[in-house]
């Protein structure tokens, strides 16, 4: 049997995902456990490797070649997690170190938008493409950049962070300490913040106003019934998202721009508005040479495969 394998780890602030993947992609054994209620990273990979070995069984566990990890903060060039806001444990984290010490098998990490971006490259939509940036919108807003073919990580392993670009000048605070960052306006909680904004200031009536509690879900069934407010969020969330990624085009030229995570699934309604201020803003030697298309991958699966793929 062959030993051409791959173990994908996704690295959550819930869960940690797993998959023991074959070179076409196919996730042949996957499960999760709890990233949450470790006291040190060597208990949670304790762990981590007896669930691994318990669903897989050692036959199958000795076919792995290879690990990847993709984590949020991860560092491609040290391996180590670094100042991660949404884990448990605090500061710089030799996680890549310890799987590999655990486990025996080379093992490589990444943070988790890079690792989506290299999912993409060899499982999804930008298999045939050298040049393309990979934006994650989910709770925050990640990104990998690939151009001539590699991902682009800059001098210290942190290259690609279009979440943390300035979007609006002066904007909504974000974690990170500073103001109007783009994943504080086109993420899942960023565009429930445009909501409530949009509830306070617009005079027009909307389906959101009985809502205790909002959610991106609740804006997307909302703008599917036709209602003029959340059909405005979108468009005002699609405004700068097009224009910011307008100006990412201009540093690497991509092929296409892949969206993916939870807003992208809101379709049209994002995509959209999104490609009418790209399209806008480009500068004059880009226009109509970019597509930005919805991700390939599963959901679901995206995180290990990417994982896998690193």
């Amino acid at each position: 049997m062959t030993k051409n394998l791959r173990l994908g780890i996704d690295v959550g602030g819930t869960n940690a995902s797993f998959g023991i993947v074959n070179s076409d992609g196919e996730i042949l054994i996957k499960g999760s456990i709890s990233s949450k209620g470790h006291q040190t990273p060597i208990v949670f990979v304790d762990e981590l490797y007896k669930e691994i070995l318990g669903k897989s069984g050692v036959d199958f566990f000795e076919r792995i070649k290879s690990i990847g990890v993709g984590a949020p903060s991860g560092n491609f060039y040290t391996g180590n997690i670094e100042f991660a806001p949404n884990i448990e444990w605090e500061g710089i984290i030799p996680l890549a170190k310890l799987i590999e010490e655990k486990f025996l098998i080379p093992t490589k990490l990444t943070n988790d938008a890079n690792a989506a971006a290299m999912g993409e490259m060899m499982f999804g939509a930008a298999k045939e493409m050298k040049d393309f940036i990979m934006v994650t919108l989910g709770t925050g807003v990640g990104s990998g950049f690939v151009a001539n073919g590699k991902l682009i990580y800059g001098h210290d392993g942190f290259a690609g962070e279009l979440g943390h670009v300035v979007a609006v000048r002066g904007g909504r605070a974000c974690g990170c300490g500073r103001k109007g960052c783009l994943e504080t306006y086109t993420s899942a909680t960023g565009i429930v913040r445009t909501a409530y904004e949009f509830l306070e200031k617009k005079s027009m009536k909307s389906s959101l106003e009985s809502l205790e509690k909002i959610t991106s879900k609740d804006l997307f069934e909302a703008a599917q019934n036709g209602d003029l407010l959340a059909l405005e969020i979108f468009n005002f969330t699609g405004e700068i998202l097009g224009q910011t990624l307008a100006d990412a085009a201009a540093i690497t030229s991509p092929e296409a721009i892949i969206l993916f995570g939870g807003l992208a699934q809101a379709g049209h309604y994002i995509f959209a508005p999104t490609q009418k201020y790209f399209e806008e803003n480009l500068l004059m030697i880009y226009k109509n040479k970019i597509n930005i298309i919805p991700s390939l991958l599963n959901e679901n699966d995206a995180a290990i495969l990417g994982a896998a793929a690193l």
